[in-house]
């Protein structure tokens, strides 16, 4: 039972939960789509409600109704992820905020670690 414990440790631990604002439902559903499809992410959920963002840009407040995603990923694919976030996101830097998973069921974790690893390539 200690060994099936730690390994769903470890597992959680390469799980990552990463925070990205979107301008519009149509962008936050194109990097979805896009993460999803690459194998970058898992799951993604759009939270279809936008939320109102508070922020600082070039000395100013501003204040935003932006769309949230909550991308679902192993530590491994992060560069990858991200670098696909900044290919199809419209803003100058966009938020890009990793949280680790520190634990969770294990059939998920499994389906998660399983859902985001590179498909082998065969050889002749």
């Amino acid at each position: 039972m200690k060994r099936e414990r730690r390994a769903d440790m470890k597992r959680a631990k390469e799980s990552q939960i990463v925070l990205v604002t979107c301008g519009t439902l149509r962008e936050a559903r194109r990097i979805a789509r896009g993460a999803v499809g690459k194998r970058l992410a898992a799951c993604v959920n759009v939270v279809l409600s936008p939320v109102e963002s508070l922020y600082t840009w070039k000395g100013k407040l501003e204040k935003a109704r932006e769309y949230l995603l909550l991308i679902k990923t192993t530590a491994k694919r992060l560069s990858e992820l991200e670098r696909e976030v900044g290919r199809l996101h419209s803003y100058d830097v966009p938020e890009f905020i990793t949280l680790p998973i520190t634990e969770g069921s294990t059939k998920y974790l499994s389906w998660l670690a399983e859902s985001v690893t590179k498909p082998r390539t065969k050889r002749n």
